[in-house]
């Protein structure tokens, strides 16, 4: 099926997400200024269909090419077993939010990341593992304000991290850079406040593969 044949099939949240993220790497890039990138972001949330947003990237390159792509295809491509495609939903998280006061919070194995959590500590700790996680949408932003506590993020390699939190006698820790984010993982942009606490980032490879590494050697 050409797009030309799809231009009224409805947009999902995914595909929106994912303009979204060719318009911020053009920002980046320079090819569009402050002015045009609020423009065709905001159109690109508002849009319904495949041919509303198609327009807003048609001059733009996708991701990984060298040269400015022709057209645009939004088609579905069949998605490979234990690809990123199938750990990226478009539906709602299964938690939101989290809180610890004096005590602790978790949540790991399979959970869906929403597009925002929020989690709060005083005098306690929690850990947000996403080795194992789907997520609501290409990019996911955590926020976390953490007063005499601590939060662990554990990620795993190929996650592209953004870490813009802010430390008062505390501290954000940035990941080890294991190289260039996988084509298709998602975006995870860590934010928020620690006062005498801190948040850390770690990249560990999921229980199961470490446990098929570990039978090879």
């Amino acid at each position: 099926m050409s797009d030309d044949a799809v231009p009224d099939l409805r947009a999902s949240d995914a595909d929106r997400d994912r303009v979204a993220g060719i318009l911020r790497d053009a920002l980046a890039e320079g090819r569009l200024d402050m002015g045009e990138f609020d423009e065709r972001l905001e159109a690109a949330y508002e849009a319904r269909t495949y041919g509303e947003l198609a327009p807003l990237i048609r001059d733009l390159p996708v991701p990984g090419a060298v040269a400015p792509a022709l057209a645009v295809s939004f088609v579905k491509s069949p998605v490979t077993e234990g690809g990123w495609a199938r750990r990226i939903t478009g539906t709602e998280g299964s938690s939101t939010g989290a809180v610890a006061i004096l005590s602790g919070f978790g949540r790991k194995g399979r959970w869906t990341v929403p597009r925002r959590f929020s989690c709060f500590t005083f005098m306690g700790g929690g850990e947000l593992d996403l080795r194992e996680a789907d997520f609501a949408a290409g990019e996911v932003e955590i926020q976390c304000v953490v007063i005499m506590g601590g939060v662990q993020v554990i990620v795993p390699p190929g996650v592209e991290v953004v870490v813009r939190g802010i430390g008062v006698m505390g501290a954000f820790e940035h990941p080890r850079d294991d190289g260039p984010p996988e084509p298709g993982a998602p975006r995870v942009i860590i934010g928020g406040l620690a006062f005498w606490g801190g948040v850390g980032v770690a990249r560990e490879l999921p229980r199961g593969e470490r446990k098929r590494l570990g039978k090879q050697r």
